[in-house]
């Protein structure tokens, strides 16, 4: 993996183009440290930039790539899986290659198969393509928005990058925090294809963007999704085998897609937590690789929180080299929450994103570059308590005589999950008007954010909360999921797409996911997130996603014989740091940052926040009762929100994007 920036101004370069290039790859250095690449033409007004990270082929592969005529350029930030095997096959056809690198695949297929080639590439990527002979500049981000890519367009040029700071290094960005986006922050939902600052767009997963030269010089633009999730209608999922059939096909497509990823010139290790995804993924890919494989778990302070005695359990099974790494309250906050609000560019709920980054860090320290995750099992085979809450409340309305038992199920799970009620699950119901509409229910999932929101709207300056009283973000975020993808689908279907394209990569694979991994220049690989896998799973019959209580039921039965008894029977359990609000030693850190970058005058100084109602958050949240535990744990939320915006504003709006000192 590595960093992609780049613009293209058809009227021609400014005059410091090569310096701003440069600043711009400078912001990008973590995501690629081996090696930098540029290319810019004065007469077509483009500039791409590339810093490289060594994965595949450690000595030749420098980008930009080209083909042999120079008429197509490649900057990629990506894994393309059976690439061998790919390229074999062009190589028969006549294809001729000058790297070994991945990423030359693509300059191969698009030459055979024009904007199509997208249909042939395996994997995580995010890409900008520029063709000579077409005057056409191309941008591709992959199915599940696994790897980032940004932009920002102006009638006459686009500005692109794999990071938001290094297209806001540009002179000609403006850099200013978005209002109605930080009303989504605080809620912790983003609108799909949106970020923290006004006028930059995410290319949303699965979408390619296609920019040309229109006659009167202004750049015209072009959106095409060629993926998308699609869950199939209950007609198309008539006639399905038995169970077997399910068992036996996860199975055979997550061992191909655990064996692609563990292709590599660097060795391969593998994230471990006590859920049945990472503990599927080690399983199978120590029973591939002929030497023990390294495996990184964290460990938290509060046994509430913490799983690491079940994946030592794991280690331990497998043969695993197990490291584990023991994080408490002065490791979470201080600067290395700021630095990983840097790293990913948006606010998030819990210092889960703080902890990974430890994780990437240490696996870095070790001499790992990659490792494998268990990302997106919980969004294709029904993992997540909301799901089955969904489920057990709506399915006697819509499945009837099938739902025998659901309100018991549902008592049941509630009680169990206990521990997240005011972030995973609301404490209590509530509705919205698009979101009936759209799915036929107010899903579960969003309904914590809903709950977060109405205490957060007070929380802005009065000039906000007087230019937002008329904006419905809750709306909003419906209003950008296709309804066609909806229609006639099964309930789980329903809710299962809608976190996918919301919060899987809004937040799993940002703050989660690639930001925090990259920040320390380090590739993770989700092996559940192969569009291979995908397509399979989304036949899946609900019933066997969801079998009586049993979550991920199907998985459960591919993977039966490679987990220990304990990890076979237990119940999904949310991956999560403890909040501030269970530890005095946390608060105290979570005060010294509000000091920090939320004081009196900080808060002022930005204008983002209504000064007295925030410290007034502040003083609340310190009293709240440890008994009262959803309102502690929004109350952490909206806090870790603020301090985010804050250094939002002070890392990119307040002054230039440069890199921070090290915390």
């Amino acid at each position: 993996m590595c960093g992609i920036v780049g613009y293209w101004r058809p009227e021609g370069l400014e005059a410091h183009a090569r310096a701003n290039l440069g600043a711009m790859m400078d912001l990008l250095e973590h995501r690629g440290p081996d090696g930098r690449g540029q290319h810019l033409d004065p007469q077509t007004g483009l500039a791409m930039g590339h810093t490289r990270l060594t994965i595949i082929d450690l000595h030749t592969g420098d980008q930009p790539l080209s083909t042999a005529d120079g008429k197509v350029l490649l900057t990629s930030n990506s894994e393309f899986y059976d690439f061998k095997a790919i390229r074999a096959r062009l190589c028969c056809e006549g294809e001729r290659f000058a790297t070994k690198t991945d990423a030359e695949i693509a300059l191969a297929l698009y030459r055979r198969h024009g904007l199509d080639f997208v249909e042939h590439l395996r994997g995580e990527f995010a890409f900008a393509l520029w063709d000579a002979v077409e005057q056409r500049l191309v941008l591709v981000r992959d199915r599940f928005g696994v790897k980032p890519l940004y932009i920002h367009q102006t009638e006459r040029a686009v500005y692109w990058g794999s990071e938001v700071k290094a297209v806001l290094r540009h002179p000609e960005v403006p850099r200013r925090l978005d209002h109605r986006a930080a009303l989504h922050q605080l809620m912790q939902t983003m609108v799909p294809g949106s970020t923290a600052f006004e006028g930059i767009e995410a290319v949303r997963p699965g979408h390619m963007l296609i920019f040309r030269r229109g006659g009167d010089g202004r750049l015209e633009r072009d959106e095409r999704i060629y993926w998308d999730v699609n869950f199939p209608s209950a007609k198309e999922r008539s006639g399905h085998g038995g169970s077997q059939e399910w068992i036996t096909g996860t199975r055979d497509r997550l061992v191909d897609a655990v064996r692609v990823r563990l292709e590599a010139d660097v060795p391969v290790g593998c994230y471990l937590s006590g859920g049945i995804d990472s503990c599927s993924i080690l399983g199978m890919a120590t029973a591939m690789q002929q030497s023990p494989v390294k495996a990184y778990t964290i460990s938290f302070d509060d046994d509430a929180y913490d799983e690491s005695s079940i994946a030592a359990e794991m280690a331990r099974a497998t043969g695993a080299e197990q490291e584990v790494l023991h994080l408490r309250a002065r490791e979470l906050y201080g600067g290395y929450f700021s630095r990983v609000v840097w790293h990913a560019e948006r606010t998030f709920y819990n210092t889960l994103s703080v902890a990974k980054w430890h994780m990437s860090r240490r696996v870095r320290e070790s001499g790992y570059k990659t490792v494998i995750t268990g990302e997106g099992s919980d969004e294709l085979f029904t993992g997540y308590p909301f799901f089955k809450k969904d489920l057990f409340l709506h399915g006697a309305r819509e499945l009837g005589e099938h739902s025998a038992g659901f309100d018991e199920l549902r008592t049941k799970m509630q009680a169990s999950n206990k521990v997240f009620e005011g972030a995973i699950l609301a404490e209590q119901q509530t509705e919205h008007a698009a979101w009936n509409e759209l799915v036929g229910f107010t899903p579960s999932w969003i309904q914590p954010w809903m709950l977060t929101l109405a205490q957060a709207r007070p929380l802005l300056a009065p000039a906000l909360r007087e230019e937002l009283a008329d904006y419905d973000p809750l709306a909003e975020i419906a209003a950008r999921i296709d309804p066609a993808q909806l229609e006639g689908r099964h309930l789980l279907d329903r809710v299962q797409y809608t976190w996918i394209k919301t919060m899987l990569e809004g937040q799993i694979l940002t703050w989660g996911g690639d930001r925090v991994d990259m920040a320390n220049s380090m590739e993770s690989r989700p092996a559940f997130l192969d569009h291979h896998v995908a397509e399979f799973a989304r036949m899946i019959p609900p019933e066997y996603r969801v079998h009586g209580a049993t979550e991920k039921w199907v998985l459960r039965e591919a993977m039966r014989g490679i987990l220990p008894k304990v990890l076979y029977e237990r119940e999904k359990f949310a991956f999560m740091a403890p909040p501030s609000n269970t530890d005095p030693i946390k608060r105290a850190a979570v005060d010294s940052l509000i000091e920090r970058h939320a004081s009196r005058d900080a808060l002022a100084e930005a204008g983002i926040f209504d000064v007295d109602r925030t410290t007034a958050l502040f003083e609340r949240s310190a009293k709240t009762s440890a008994d009262d535990r959803a309102s502690g744990v929004r109350e952490d939320i909206l806090i870790n929100h603020v301090l985010g915006l804050q250094i939002l504003h002070q890392e990119f709006v307040a002054q230039v994007p440069r890199v921070p000192a090290a915390p």
